[in-house]
């Protein structure tokens, strides 16, 4: 029985001590893979136009249902938008959304998209207004086509999980209206997939994803 006992302790301290190194020697050796897929229309935006016109986000749609991630990715995008290019004067979706309802504007920005999702249209006249109330002459208008977080286990020893592999995927489209005409200016769609082993239980975030995905499709503007 005792050396039953002594067996099984050695088992385990076997398993403990293959956990570790391995762990040790892979900890910090992972990098992101990731794959994007982007496309864009330049329609009459031009180089010049955010810096001397400024960019306002107005509320995001989903296409997934996913109705919650919409302010998150309206904000990531907005940041990164601050920091990639700081000569545009960029007004957030808050802030848009404040100036919207201090006009009034509550009830028709409300019948603006639900136009929006029969004919992917945004009212002329309505744009203007909203581009008047928030002091930009740009729209940003993002949709979240898509969003996934899977993972699959790679590696393990003795019962124990010790490499795992996380996959996120988003789509992305986004479109720039000009509120003084009611056209749209630009528009562009990214489909960024990464993939990352991991040790730690730390899978791909929403914001991760959704930041590369911005940092590309801004550095893309004219």
């Amino acid at each position: 029985m005792r050396s039953l006992y002594l067996k099984i302790r050695v088992q385990h301290a076997l398993a403990r001590a293959v956990t570790l190194g391995l762990t040790l020697a892979l900890a910090g050796c992972f990098t992101a893979q990731v794959f994007p897929t982007s496309q864009e229309h330049v329609i009459s935006l031009r180089a010049g136009d955010l810096e001397a016109s400024g960019i306002a986000f107005i509320t995001p749609s989903s296409a997934t249902g996913q109705e919650e991630e919409k302010q998150a990715l309206a904000m990531v995008f907005a940041e990164v938008f601050q920091k990639l290019r700081p000569a545009v004067r960029v007004i957030g979706l808050p802030e848009s959304l404040n100036a919207i309802n201090r006009a009034g504007l509550a009830e028709i920005y409300k019948q603006m998209y639900h136009d929006y999702r029969d004919t992917g249209l945004f009212k002329r006249d309505i744009l203007k207004r909203i581009g008047e109330v928030s002091g930009a002459r740009y729209l940003a208008q993002i949709k979240l086509q898509g969003f996934e977080q899977n993972a699959k286990e790679r590696f393990g020893a003795f019962g124990f999980r010790i490499v795992e592999t996380t996959f996120s995927s988003i789509r992305v489209f986004l479109q720039i209206w000009d509120s003084e005409d009611g056209t749209i200016a630009w528009e562009g769609m990214q489909e960024t997939h990464i993939s990352k082993d991991r040790i730690a239980d730390k899978p791909v975030t929403l914001r991760q994803i959704a930041e590369r995905t911005a940092r590309d499709m801004v550095a893309r503007l004219p």
